[in-house]
């Protein structure tokens, strides 16, 4: 059987969207081998019951087992499928409040920012470890990753340990193409689409039918749309961004600090608590809905990006995805050992990326400035130099667009002291 192992649990939604796709295909019934690991054992348990409900609905005859030690879960593994969050929805609360508490305003604070900051000083020892497990039990594995900050744990697993078989996958380009075409009124599949860029700050470069651009279409249909971040950043610079408006009011300075321009733009302050808020009441209505018998699979949904790379490399069907993965020159004019988004052809043989070429160079512009706080924090969790949290605080946009150098410091300070427990030991001490 095939082994796919799911890391991290937390998210039900996920586990619950990625099963589904799988266990509807006809082609895998019987061929799938499912194992679920998390340190909290009440996830486990609510992960193992719902693997077992989704498969016994749908029929597909798959083996389910939780699998407390890490090690025996990844021994012999073809796929493992991370989506980990370090500390959970306490450390997320940190990363909003104690920040609030000085005058910075986040919106989501999961990628950069000075909550994608921490979010990956917790993530990236994680991330390394399990990468070098990988190495020593299931080399040939495929690590797929939908954890946040994808940026920082893909170039950490790269630099910290070689593990070549890393590729992180988001919804944001899948979704980005889907409202595009939805605007100009046609089907996906009638679009010729080329998206690249870093994770929730990549652009469409070609947005095309038969051969015609359809973007003149596209500010013909935005020409009354005013509030919106992504709309601005597309006029500004010309192509349209992935990710939504409350991820990109925080990657640029002149947004967040001011009341006026949050309000304009429809900005939603500490957004992201009110989405974990939303997850956490899912996980009790999964749980709800195990107990008294109800359908939890998902028949009718556009496919997870992890569940059709999945898909591809398990039946043979060659498919695009879009992932991120070391750049080694996929983006010309972006450093080499950057994580970057690009599509990539999938197939039994594995995930296979496109080169794109160089960006234009106003793009490649915000990208390296988003590639400042990604590297600086990787090289304080990998260098084990805890002056480099600073530093990354200190260029990323909103942070330093908000306050100043001695306000930066003391926030730092707190947050380090508030986190200490779940930090590497050179960082907390």
């Amino acid at each position: 059987m095939r082994r796919i192992v799911f890391i991290g649990l937390g998210d039900v939604e996920i586990v619950r969207r990625v099963l589904s796709d799988l266990l509807l295909n006809p082609a895998l019934h019987g061929t799938l081998e499912i194992r679920l690991h998390d340190t909290d054992p009440g996830l486990m348990a609510t992960a193992e019951a719902l693997a077992g409900s989704l498969d016994a609905e749908a029929g597909a005859g798959s083996r389910v087992s939780a699998c407390p030690d890490l090690r025996r879960a990844l021994d012999g593994a073809e796929f493992v499928v991370a989506n980990i969050d370090v500390g959970g929805f306490e450390a997320t609360l940190k990363d909003f409040e104690i920040p609030h508490r000085y005058g910075l305003r986040q919106t989501i604070g999961d990628t950069i920012g000075i909550g994608g900051i921490f979010r990956g000083l917790r993530s990236i020892p994680v991330f390394v470890e399990l990468a070098r497990e990988m190495a020593r039990l299931c080399p040939d594995a495929w690590l797929l990753s939908c954890s946040d900050p994808m940026a920082m744990t893909g170039m950490a697993v790269r630099l910290g340990t070689g593990f070549p078989r890393f590729a992180g996958m988001c919804h944001a380009v899948c979704d980005t193409h889907i409202y595009l075409a939805d605007m100009v009124g046609r089907a996906v599949s009638e679009i010729d689409f080329l998206t690249a860029g870093l994770n929730h700050q990549s652009f469409v470069l070609r947005f095309e039918a038969g051969g015609r651009d359809l973007y003149p279409e596209l500010e013909a249909a935005l020409a009354d749309d005013l509030s919106h971040v992504r709309v601005e950043i597309y006029r500004t610079f010309g192509y349209f961004p992935t990710q939504s408006s409350e991820h990109a009011a925080e990657y640029v300075p002149w947004i967040m600090r001011h009341s006026g321009e949050t309000a304009r733009l429809g900005v939603q302050v500490e957004e992201y608590l009110r989405r974990s808020g939303q997850n956490l009441h899912r996980y009790e209505e999964t749980r709800r809905a195990l107990s008294s018998g109800r359908s939890l699979l998902i028949r009718w949904q556009h496919q997870e990006p992890v569940a059709a790379a999945l898909q591809a490399m398990l039946t043979g069907e060659r498919g695009e995805v879009y992932v991120n993965v070391p750049n080694a020159g996929l983006i010309a004019n972006l450093p080499s050992e950057a994580c970057v988004e690009v599509p990539a052809d999938v197939d039994a043989t594995g995930i296979h990326p496109r080169e794109v070429g160089e960006l234009p160079i106003q793009l490649v512009a915000l990208n390296r400035t988003f590639l400042n706080v990604v590297e600086l924090t990787v090289r304080a969790v990998l260098d084990e130099d805890p002056r480099h949290v600073l530093h990354a605080a200190l260029v990323d946009p909103n942070t330093a667009a908000t306050l100043p150098l001695p306000a930066i410091q003391a926030l730092c300070d707190e947050l380090i002291a508030a986190h200490r427990h779940l930090l590497p030991e050179a960082i907390a001490r």
